[in-house]
């Protein structure tokens, strides 16, 4: 875009000259000095003197207006309104009261470069000197009264727009990083989903095909009911998949229950798993993560364990901080393939702190045990016997 954005400096010619009309439009209050060098009766020398002062001035002001918001260090703009004041106050003194309107535009200036901590002393700085040169210049006291307000009014409103602009600069930043953010969570949550939903559906997918062909020579009746399982996994998977990335997904322990058994018996593993789980007052981001849980150490054991039983069980239980609901998944493999935890882990980790739960994983004394815990409602009884 082209136009001059509000907290930002010009960055082409096109807003340099946009910026330069509008602040020449407020040249217009130098009406007074220059009818005065016209009019005033001043002569000839004295009247350059006064048209080269007023040059100066302008372009001064107007050089120290444009630097506005570029990093000059303090220091150098209270020397340029030193000049500019020191300007206003000999021009007075020596070409009249008509000059006095140049310490509204050095409290302006004040108040639009330099900061609030120092604006707020700088500006009544000016207006104060303005009504010292006001008393002595002949007739200035005239004038006082239409020149004091605009000075002080002018300065702190530059104060004050100073204040929006870097306001909205950081509320422009901080959109941005609160964007940044939400795209590595979203990131983040869809390649947590994608790594619990292929990793299951892949390992499952592998284990029957095996099946499949192992069967197709001597029984392809049994084959091709394997064959039909891989088929109708592969089509839930691409449904998962699709619902992860809509973000509408949401995981059920009693649907995971059902997939675990039929994983772990295509794997030849004994499962020893809850019938039918009382989930009754149980939040639904609890129950999300707990079925998260379940899928992946479910996935673990098939892929890497070599376990020949598995046993889930899940409880409600009364803790110090509340009432959880635990879901534990043991098995008497291998313990896996050791080292630190995986992607898989990592991922069901993050879910459970975030539905304020927490995740143990290690080594049993038969092989490998992963408890996850998630808030639950009033403790009962178990929410499930073993089948």
């Amino acid at each position: 875009m082209s136009g001059i954005r509000i907290g930002q400096r010009p960055q082409n010619n096109r807003q340099r000259y946009v910026k330069l009309l509008w602040t020449s439009i407020w040249l217009a209050y130098l009406g007074a000095p220059v009818s005065d060098l016209l009019h005033g009766g001043h002569g000839t020398v004295a009247r350059a003197l006064g048209w080269i002062g007023l040059v100066a001035f302008v372009a001064w002001y107007l050089a120290l207006v444009f630097r506005t918001g570029r990093g000059e260090r303090n220091g150098v703009v209270l020397a340029s309104l030193a000049v500019l004041a020191t300007e206003s106050t000999v021009l007075a003194f020596s070409l009249g009261r008509e000059w006095l309107v140049l310490f509204v535009y050095v409290g302006i200036s004040s108040g639009a470069a330099l900061p609030l901590r120092l604006s707020r002393w700088t500006v009544p700085a000016v207006s104060a000197l303005l009504t010292g040169v006001a008393f002595v210049v002949p007739g200035g006291s005239d004038y006082l009264t239409g020149l004091l307000f605009p000075a002080l009014l002018g300065g702190f409103s530059m104060t004050g727009v100073r204040e929006l602009i870097r306001t909205t600069v950081e509320l422009r930043e901080a959109r941005a990083t609160v964007a940044q953010l939400a795209a590595n969570e979203e990131r983040l949550r869809l390649a947590r989903d994608l790594h619990d939903l292929l990793g299951h559906s892949l390992s499952l997918i592998t284990l029957k095909s095996e099946l499949a062909g192992r069967m197709l020579p001597d029984h392809p009746d049994r084959a091709a009911q394997q064959v039909a399982d891989i088929e109708q996994v592969s089509r839930q998977a691409l449904v998962d998949v699709r619902e992860a990335v809509t973000g509408y997904r949401r995981r059920r322990l009693p649907a995971e229950l059902a997939g675990a058994k039929v994983a772990l018996a295509a794997a030849g593993v004994t499962a020893d798993l809850p019938d039918e789980p009382d989930l009754s007052g149980v939040p639904e981001e609890s129950e999300a993560a707990l079925a998260w849980a379940l899928r992946e150490a479910v996935t673990n054991v098939v892929r890497h364990s070599g376990a020949r039983r598995c046993t889930v069980d899940l409880a409600r239980r009364q803790t110090l901080d509340g009432a959880v609901i635990e879901l534990s998944v043991e098995d008497d493999g291998s313990g896996g393939p050791g080292g630190s935890p995986g992607n898989g882990l990592t991922g069901l980790s993050e879910r459970l702190e975030k539905a304020g739960g927490s995740l143990e994983a290690g080594g049993a004394r038969h092989g490998f045990r992963l408890v996850a815990r998630a808030p639950a409602g009033a403790p009962t009884a178990d929410v499930g016997s073993r089948a």
